[in-house]
C-alpha cells in the first residue's frame, strides 16, 4: 500500500502533467471551435471566415461553426468572444473596426481589444481604392487634390456611416494633404456607389473588390490605392503613397483573436493550424479573389504589434474627425 505522503505527491505530479502546457496543446480541441463574425452573413468578412473554418477542421479535428453575431460596429461580437471562456474553442474573425478603430470611435465597447484579446494570427487586409464619378477632371491624386482645394469644402464624398472606415479614410486624407471635403454618411455601401455612379457625390474610398467591376468597365475611375503597396486586384493604379501623399496607408485588416487568458500552447496551437491553412493553395487562390492580401508574417506577435500601431493611428484621426458614437 502507498503511504499517504506518495499518494499526495503522486497526485500533485499528476496534476502538474494534465495541467502543463504540452497536455494541454495535446487535449486541445476537445470540442468544435466557434469561429464568431461581427458581422451579418453574406459580406467580404463573412465569406474569408468560411473559406478558412472549412479547411481548418481537417488541422484540428473538430468541426468549426461560423457564428455571426453582429451589430454596433462589430461591438457586440468582439465583446461576446472577449469574455467567452478562455480555451481556444471561442474565436473572434476580427477586423479593423473592433480590433483597432472601435476602442476610440465608440464611448463604450465593452471590451479592450489590447487587453482582454490574445492575438493568434493575422489573416491579411483588403485594400481600398479612392474611385471617383469619371465626370471629375481629376485622374490622379494631384489633381484631386488641386481640385479640390480650389473649391474647398464642396466636393462630396460617401462613406457607408458615420465612422466607418470609409468615412476615416477621406478624414486621414483631408489631415494629409490639406483639403476640406464634405462628408456625406449612407447606410451602407451600396447607396454610397448608386450615388457616385449618378454623379450626387464625387468620391468614395471602398475596398478594391467592390470597386473593380466598376473601374474595369469604365464606370468609375480610380483616382490611388489607399495602402502601402499596390493591390494584386489593381496592380496599374498608384498607391496615393507614391503620387506625394506620405503616410498614408487605409485598409480593412483581418486578424484572429482569442480571450486574454487563452493558454499560450492553445495559442500555439492554433496558429500553427491558421498558418497552414492559409498557406494552402486552394485557400490562397479562394482568399485572393475575395481580394485578401495576404500577411507576410504569421506570428501571432506580429498581428499583436500591428494591432498596437492601427489602434495609435486611428486614435488620432477620430480626434481630429470629432466623430464620436454612443
Amino acid at each position: 500500500m502507498f503511504c499517504p505522503i506518495l499518494r499526495l505527491a503522486l497526485a500533485l505530479a499528476a496534476a502538474a502533467i494534465i495541467g502543463s502546457p504540452v497536455a494541454q496543446a495535446q487535449s486541445f480541441p476537445s470540442k468544435p471551435i466557434t469561429l464568431v463574425v461581427p458581422f451579418p452573413p453574406g459580406g467580404p468578412t463573412d465569406a474569408m471566415a468560411r473559406t478558412i473554418a472549412h479547411r481548418l477542421k481537417d488541422e484540428l479535428g473538430q468541426p468549426v461553426i461560423v457564428e455571426n453575431k453582429a451589430g454596433a460596429g462589430g461591438n457586440i461580437g468582439a465583446d461576446y468572444v472577449a469574455h467567452a471562456q478562455p480555451d481556444g474553442h471561442t474565436l473572434l474573425f476580427g477586423t479593423s473596426g473592433p480590433l483597432a478603430i472601435n476602442t476610440s470611435l465608440y464611448k463604450r465597447t465593452g471590451y479592450n481589444p489590447q487587453k482582454d484579446f490574445a492575438p493568434v494570427i493575422k489573416i491579411g487586409h483588403l485594400p481600398n481604392v479612392i474611385i471617383v464619378n469619371p465626370a471629375i477632371a481629376a485622374k490622379n491624386v494631384a489633381e484631386l487634390v488641386a481640385l479640390a482645394k480650389a473649391k474647398p469644402g464642396v466636393l462630396a464624398y460617401g462613406s457607408s456611416g458615420n465612422g466607418a472606415s470609409s468615412h476615416l479614410a477621406g478624414v486621414m486624407f483631408g489631415n494629409l494633404t490639406g483639403v476640406e471635403l464634405l462628408h456625406i454618411p449612407y447606410k451602407g455601401t451600396g447607396p454610397v456607389l448608386n450615388d457616385l455612379l449618378g454623379g450626387q457625390i464625387a468620391i468614395a474610398f471602398t475596398d478594391v473588390l467592390t470597386a473593380q467591376p466598376l473601374v474595369n468597365s469604365g464606370k468609375l475611375r480610380a483616382i490611388g490605392v489607399t495602402t502601402a503597396q499596390r493591390s494584386k486586384a489593381l496592380p496599374e493604379v498608384a498607391t496615393v503613397a507614391e503620387q506625394g501623399v506620405a503616410g498614408y496607408d487605409v485598409s480593412v485588416f483581418f486578424g484572429i483573436v482569442a480571450p486574454a487568458a487563452t493558454p499560450a500552447a492553445v495559442l500555439a496551437r492554433l496558429n500553427k493550424a491558421f498558418t497552414n491553412v492559409l498557406a494552402s493553395p486552394e485557400v490562397v487562390e479562394t482568399l485572393s479573389r475575395q481580394g485578401l492580401e495576404s500577411a507576410p508574417d504569421n506570428r501571432s506577435q506580429a498581428l499583436a504589434e500591428f494591432m498596437h500601431r492601427e489602434i495609435g493611428k486611428w486614435r488620432t484621426v477620430i480626434k481630429v474627425s470629432g466623430v464620436q458614437l454612443d
